[in-house]
């Protein structure tokens, strides 16, 4: 085969979106070898375990927000309730990691469908209190219902058994590593279908959008749906990975750094978002607290989230995805410029 011919079908190939975030994971599955190693520390593994449950969660609120233009300040409340539908069902009914999953994925995508239905009376700012009263309702639950919780005292987990092997953090590691790859696939594949082009329409305009034949109610319960169907999961991955979950883990200043995680990553950016999600959440544990004088002062790296949000508002509203366009584009007409005068000096 002409090596012309086979340079086009790998570039191809490596441009397709799945392979893409194959390779990505695959790359991930390397990290605990490296930490294993020495090369690496473990607690920054565990601070790239948690960028990964974080982008799971952030991907399903770029669902909500950036695709479908609905506002949700209720991720922290989702999130806890799949970590404490999993404690239970394997600490408290000895059932297996799979049903503990299904059970952190099903009820809050019950729940989900109801705010959906919520979603048609309000919008905008409403539509997030609305949101925001209900993952304050799912707090107070979690600190009061001890029998379900353990109350303030926190529920505890161990590493789970999945098919017959006993994982450990290395483990889990990887598990969280192949259920990122495959939210990011059903993402793609969502935003690209019938259900993408609808959620896209209702976000511009909702009148729009059903002058058109867009079911305004089926898409809003499917949005609301996956988005709180991905926070079950991220709890769940997050109880067992960590192997505790508190109540007040699950608050409001989770769900306001989630959605800094996607305004700093880009809206309708998958791979924004988990780039958004390493900025805040690995960047103030892994390179601001080391610095000299931000590390020494209590507190000051993790104002780095909410300064970063203001300058990305104010300077590149498309977030890093915005910022790394440009960047592509730039790169493009020079390359484009250096063509033109090459092609100018041959002709003299």
């Amino acid at each position: 085969m002409n090596p012309t011919l086979k340079n086009i079908q790998a570039g191809a190939i490596l441009k397709n979106a799945h392979v893409q975030f194959i390779i990505f994971g695959v790359i991930l599955c390397f990290l605990p070898a490296i930490a294993a190693s020495g090369a690496m520390k473990s607690s920054t593994l565990s601070t790239l375990a948690f960028v990964l449950i974080y982008s799971i969660v952030s991907i399903g609120l770029n669902l909500l927000l950036g695709y479908s233009g609905l506002v949700s300040l209720g991720t922290a409340g989702f999130m806890g309730l799949g970590a404490y539908l999993a404690a239970y069902f394997v600490e408290n009914l000895n059932l297996s990691f799979w049903l503990a999953i299904l059970a952190a994925l099903v009820v809050p995508t019950i729940i989900g469908v109801g705010v959906g239905i919520v979603s048609l009376r309000v919008r905008s700012i409403y539509l997030a209190i609305a949101t925001l009263c209900i993952s304050e309702i799912l707090l107070k639950t979690f600190e009061q219902l001890e029998w379900f919780t353990n109350g303030t005292a926190g529920k505890q987990s161990h590493f789970p058994v999945i098919f017959g092997v006993q994982t450990d953090r290395a483990g889990m590691f990887i598990v969280i590593v192949v259920a990122l790859v495959l939210i990011m696939m059903l993402t793609h594949n969502v935003v690209h279908g019938q259900l993408g082009r609808a959620l896209h329409a209702m976000r511009s305009s909702e009148v729009a959008a059903q002058a058109m034949g867009v079911n305004i109610l089926k898409y809003k319960l499917v949005a609301f749906a996956l988005a709180t169907m991905y926070a079950g999961l991220a709890g769940a991955l997050y109880l067992f990975f960590l192997k505790s979950s508190y109540p007040s883990t699950w608050n409001l200043f989770l769900s306001l750094n989630v959605i800094a995680m996607v305004v700093v990553g880009g809206l309708r950016s998958i791979f924004g978002t988990i780039a958004g999600c390493f900025i805040i959440v690995a960047i103030p544990e892994l390179v601001l607290k080391k610095l000299p004088v931000i590390g020494d002062i209590n507190g000051l790296p993790y104002i780095f989230s909410g300064v970063l949000i203001v300058v990305v508002i104010m300077f590149f509203p498309q977030g890093l995805k915005g910022l790394a366009d440009l960047i592509v584009v730039a790169f493009r007409r020079k390359g484009k410029k250096q063509t033109a005068d090459e092609l100018v000096k041959s002709a003299d």
